[in-house]
């Protein structure tokens, strides 16, 4: 079998690799993807790394990674390849329209114009409409990649118009191989950093690199944490304390259904490897005090929420109702040299 992932400078996803690997050298490349998977999963590397396949000079293999096409899509110079993301919040519809404009000029110096469309699941409804002409109607030489956390508000033409490419969380051993050979992460860190990925490979790297990614993290958690114990009138507060941006409130949300899933492993299993596992202290609380039922309401009110911030439904109200389901207790603070 050829290996194609040692030509693409990503970590893992080896089988979606292969599908446009060999969609290239059978020249059956599509007009449209749909590259979809949680945030930091590696959509917007597996999208450049695609950009650079397309306009790669090499005659051997593409990408090849040292030309000077791959170099300028590496570093977002490339004159053909273009990233567009919303502005604010959302996706525009003056985005799309002027995107559009582009597309119909030739490619300047590359093969294929290429043009990826981050976090399209902010996309406005409007900008969804906008794009399904441009789907329907391609352009020669043109190519479209969009990435989204999720699918499900979006358009079912949209959907239906896009190979879709779903990429999977990766194993935990293989991020911590990442970072400790590619980043040179101390393996302590490194590990830490893996289980708390969950999988996402990008997290990852980020969190190595800045440190506001764990304490951001921490304050997060605390503020869950916090919840449990406050009445109705200090989560109300909360409410309104965190609902005020929908970006970070999104990644919050996130962070708490890793949270509520290892709570709901631990009531169920001794043996079940947990990704916050520095907060392993609180979590047994929470496994051993509340109903396995009320932990899977607290899941299931988070990703209720979650889906909530991409529909016209009041960000307050929501963020109320989430706080209210969750569990009444009051968690005893670590020992002392012990985290979480």
């Amino acid at each position: 079998m050829i290996d194609y992932t040692a030509d693409w400078q990503i970590t893992g996803h080896a089988w979606a690799v292969r599908h446009i690997a060999r969609s290239l050298s059978n020249d059956r490349i599509r007009h449209a993807y749909l590259i979809s998977g949680p945030a930091g999963i590696g959509k917007t590397t597996f999208a450049r790394n695609f950009a650079m396949a397309m306009n790669c000079l090499s005659k051997e293999k593409r990408p090849c990674g040292v030309c000077r096409a791959c170099q300028l899509i590496r570093e977002d110079h490339h004159a053909d390849v273009n990233i567009i993301q919303g502005e604010g919040e959302r996706l525009k519809v003056d985005q799309v329209r002027a995107l559009q404009a582009q597309l119909s000029m030739r490619p300047v110096e590359g093969r294929y114009r290429v043009v990826i469309l981050r976090r399209f699941h902010t996309a406005t409804a409007e900008a969804m409409d906008a794009l399904l002409k441009t789907l329907e109607e391609p352009a020669p030489a043109v190519l479209l990649l969009l990435t989204a956390d999720t699918t499900d508000n979006l358009l079912p033409t949209i959907r239906s118009r896009c190979q879709p490419i779903n990429l999977r969380l990766l194993p935990v051993p293989l991020v911590r191989k990442l970072l400790e050979e590619q980043h040179l992460i101390k393996p302590e860190q490194a590990a830490l950093l893996a289980a708390l990925s969950g999988g996402r490979p990008g997290w990852a790297v980020r969190a190595a690199g800045d440190e506001t990614v764990l304490g951001k993290r921490s304050e997060w958690l605390k503020q869950l944490e916090d919840a449990l114990s406050m009445s109705r009138v200090g989560r109300f507060g909360l409410a309104e304390q965190i609902s005020k941006d929908k970006d970070t409130l999104r990644q919050m949300l996130e962070l708490w259904q890793s949270y509520w899933r290892d709570a709901l492993h631990m009531a169920n299993t001794t043996v079940t490897p947990i990704t916050n596992r520095d907060h392993d202290h609180a979590l047994r609380q929470i496994a051993t005090k509340v109903q396995v039922d009320d932990i899977l309401k607290a899941l299931n009110a988070v990703q209720r929420t979650a889906k909530y911030l991409d529909e016209n439904v009041n960000t307050r109200l929501s963020v109320e109702v989430l706080l209210l389901d969750l569990p009444r207790l009051r968690l005893n603070p670590a020992p002392p040299g012990m985290v979480g």
